[in-house]
């Protein structure tokens, strides 16, 4: 059975990583922490095996080429939101 994702949206990321919501925009635009990804037309998200893949490894984290932008999933992770 392929590993299950989620969308976690700014609260439950701001928790789990305890950055203030300034400092987490400014490693976004850095690239050195992942992107937001569009859900719908007015809401916004992480994927949270992108915040997992972070969490491993911050000093060294940087954010793929276009990664974010096309919203490419692994190959075997089914994405279903968070409640």
């Amino acid at each position: 059975m392929p590993e299950t994702d989620r969308f976690l949206r700014m609260h439950s990321v701001l928790e789990r990583v305890g950055f203030s919501r300034t400092t987490l925009y400014r490693k976004m635009q850095e690239g050195t922490f992942p992107r937001q990804v569009q859900i719908s037309d007015y809401c916004r998200g992480w994927r949270e095996f992108a915040i997992n893949r972070w969490m491993a490894d911050p000093a060294s984290y940087r954010e793929r080429d276009g990664a974010a932008d096309r919203g490419d999933p692994p190959d075997n992770v089914a994405l279903r939101r968070a409640d």
